[in-house]
């Protein structure tokens, strides 16, 4: 490393963010032998730990144990006294948070840490709370943060984020939810199962807009079922406050509407966390307010990488992880082929009840790109282990290459389909087809076994 690292720098790499991005980065940089420091003001952890994942994940198991307990009686049982202690809930959820983020806490402290605000002075250097900094490369994974939508009288009536809304200790009587993309859908479905009123406000003509129709439309209706108000490509005007209440004026079907609630939930995204870094004195090219990026994560400065939701690429983890994977490789290993992330893969999964999962290509996308393919589905209504279940909602899809039947994408609405992607994108990892698919052993009854039958289908449909 000795002739690759100039010794004129304070450190071989700076990562700035200490979230999932950041910190894989800064591993597989150090175990390549790289002086590696991380600059994060805190709290330490990422948005993953603190503010996003895991804590969206423990609290959503508390309704769907409250959904099924009002289930109670269509499976024979009888329960009495339900209720839920929304502090109690928060509180379980913070004693899980507290144990992630110490982990994650841990790991960063094997680096060089500099506790505060990264701003970049040059291409080379960043001021760390007064300090001058340099090193001979740099990886932004500063994140994302809340959009601010500029809805004539929302900021006068206040509300509430997604950071707020996994915080709160007591519910309001009721809540408007703005926008309906799986982090709105997600605590919309937690706070109705614990006995809010929900109303959710979405733009689009289906709630989560960025999947195929057909994969959200089971989700719609098990709101719908479960007592949502949901209102659909809709325009909002303005907002204004009605006594306790904060009122919401929209346009929905042709009609203009008012929805009311003691809450407002604005779930309108997220933006790249780019503001004050800096990025013009490092000559750093933006779009809008995204790092540009290719697929070696290098942006416009060749040494300089940008990973995770600060590159608008994917808001996921994972990729994000796999990003500062190939970031880490690519920075201490300049002569040898570089790394780019393969999105063949791309996993997406939505924690609501029915769950949504896709994996790599979508309908959607096929039909943008002029991708040729076939598809065939089933429904969970006709599969015998969710109906014993009682999980009904839903289907699952798969796409395949019309002559040689390798699966392209999956997409899928119904019980524990997070779990059951799984089996496909390892499949498709070996670029396998619906053959392959049809023809591994599948135990009866399970939920696995449902994804056979469109994989039968398909198999006797490719043109090979």
């Amino acid at each position: 490393m000795g002739t690759l690292w100039s010794m004129k720098f304070d450190h071989d790499m700076i990562v700035l963010g200490g979230g999932s991005g950041g910190y894989a980065a800064a591993r597989t940089a150090r175990d390549a032998g790289a002086d590696v420091a991380i600059v994060d003001p805190g709290p330490l952890g990422g948005l993953c730990i603190l503010r996003g994942c895991m804590p969206s994940k423990a609290i959503l198991r508390s309704s769907d144990i409250m959904s099924l307990m009002r289930r109670a009686g269509e499976f024979g049982l009888r329960t009495d006294g339900i209720g839920a202690d929304l502090g109690a809930i928060m509180e379980r959820k913070d004693r899980l948070i507290r144990e992630f983020a110490d982990y994650r806490i841990e790991q960063l402290r094997g680096f060089t840490l500099y506790e505060d605000y990264g701003r970049f002075l040059s291409s080379h250097q960043i001021d760390v709370g007064g300090r001058t900094l340099s090193a001979r490369t740099f990886v932004v994974a500063t994140g994302s943060v809340i959009s601010h939508v500029p809805i004539p009288g929302l900021d006068d009536v206040g509300y509430i984020t997604s950071d707020e809304a996994l915080d709160l200790r007591h519910p309001p009587a009721s809540m408007l939810v703005l926008g309906a993309g799986s982090v709105a859908c997600e605590l919309a479905q937690f706070y109705g199962r614990i006995g809010v009123d929900v109303t959710i406000i979405q733009r689009s003509h289906h709630i989560l807009s960025g999947l195929d129709e057909d994969l959200a439309r089971p989700v719609e209706a098990r709101l719908r079922e479960e007592g949502f108000s949901l209102f659909t490509g809709t325009q909002l005007h303005r907002f204004e406050r009605r006594d306790s209440l904060k009122v919401a004026h929209f346009s929905h079907a042709g009609e203009e509407k008012t929805a009311a609630a003691e809450a407002v939930f604005q779930a309108l995204g997220r933006r790249p966390n780019t503001t004050n870094l800096g990025l013009d004195r490092a000559g750093v090219t933006l779009d809008q307010q995204r790092i540009c990026v290719d697929g070696e994560m290098r942006t416009s400065q060749p040494h300089i990488f940008a990973v995770g939701d600060v590159n608008g690429v994917h808001e996921i983890v994972h990729i994000a992880v796999l990003q500062g994977e190939a970031v880490g490789f690519n920075a201490t290993h300049p002569d040898e082929p570089q790394r780019n992330v393969d999105e063949r893969l791309t996993v997406e999964v939505t924690f609501t009840d029915p769950q949504v999962a896709t994996v790599g290509l979508t309908e959607r996308r096929c039909q943008q790109q002029d991708v040729p393919y076939l598809v065939a589905s089933y429904p969970f209504d006709d599969h015998g282990k969710s109906m014993c279940l009682g999980e009904t909602h839903g289907l699952v899809k798969i796409l395949c290459h019309p002559q040689t039947g390798e699966i392209l994408g999956a997409g899928l609405c119904g019980p524990e389909v997070g779990e059951l992607v799984h089996e496909l994108a390892a499949i498709m990892y070996f670029r396998g087809s619906v053959r392959d698919l049809a023809a591994i052993p599948h135990y009866h009854p399970t939920l696995a076994e449902i994804l056979t039958y469109p994989a039968e289908e398909l198999a006797e449909a490719v043109n090979d």
